[in-house]
């Protein structure tokens, strides 16, 4: 049977709780025998997850058949030399390089928007933080005839729809000594508890059921 490969950041990886990645939650949205492989890791840009060697076990062990979910661009943003990329040039370049790789094992490759920030201007506004960023995955996928995941623009409906307290339940929020790690809280606008990973692996998987290169990896709509 066919594996689902992940590559990303740390809105995406499996990660320890409190956080948890939407990469974590697909596995029980994943079609009967398909195995969902999640090698995204937190901090990784589109380059920095190349330059560290990150990939090569994801290349070395997809087949024909498999599916490769590609999302970039949290940290494709940031300054520093180790993750940053430009939008117009490195940034796709590195995202075609995970596609070709994919297409030469026989796997489908397909391109995921990076999904949105909690940043509300308002109770009808959501901020878009990425830039160019979401906007080049798009041109790329539709340049390469890929199927593309629109996570940026989905994740804003829910957020939308939700409203800015309800949205914020779907992210790390910690109280003063809840946690160890952060003894004087914690309000996270970008990683999502396990509620809020498994409402965006819905996402993803609704997206995948979409396109029919894609569907057969994940359950039918309200399938068991």
């Amino acid at each position: 049977m066919p594996d689902i490969y992940i590559i990303g950041d740390s809105t995406v990886e499996d990660n320890t709780p409190p956080f948890r990645g939407w990469g974590w939650a697909l596995k029980d949205l994943a079609a009967p025998g398909i195995g969902v492989k999640n090698h995204a890791l937190s901090g990784r840009s589109s380059k920095s997850f190349l330059d560290e060697g990150l990939f090569e076990p994801v290349r070395k062990g997809m087949r024909e058949g498999d599916l490769l979910l590609i999302q970039f661009g949290h940290n494709d943003e940031k300054d520093d030399a180790e993750r940053h990329t430009d939008p117009e040039t490195t940034f796709i370049a590195h995202l075609n390089l995970y596609c070709d790789a994919a297409v030469r094992c026989g796997a489908q490759p397909a391109l995921i928007t990076p999904v949105s920030r909690r940043f509300f201007a308002g109770p009808d506004s959501v901020l878009y933080t990425h830039g160019e960023y979401a906007p080049a995955v798009r041109q790329l996928a539709k340049w390469r005839c890929l199927p593309l995941l629109d996570l940026e623009n989905a994740s804003r409906e829910v957020y939308l729809a939700l409203g800015e307290e309800k949205t914020a339940e779907l992210f790390v929020r910690l109280k003063p000594g809840e946690h160890p790690d952060f003894p004087d809280g914690h309000d996270d606008k970008t990683h999502f508890n396990e509620t809020g990973a498994r409402r965006m692996a819905e996402l993803v998987a609704g997206m995948m059921r979409a396109d029919p290169r894609t569907a057969p990896f994940v359950r039918p709509a309200g399938g068991e």
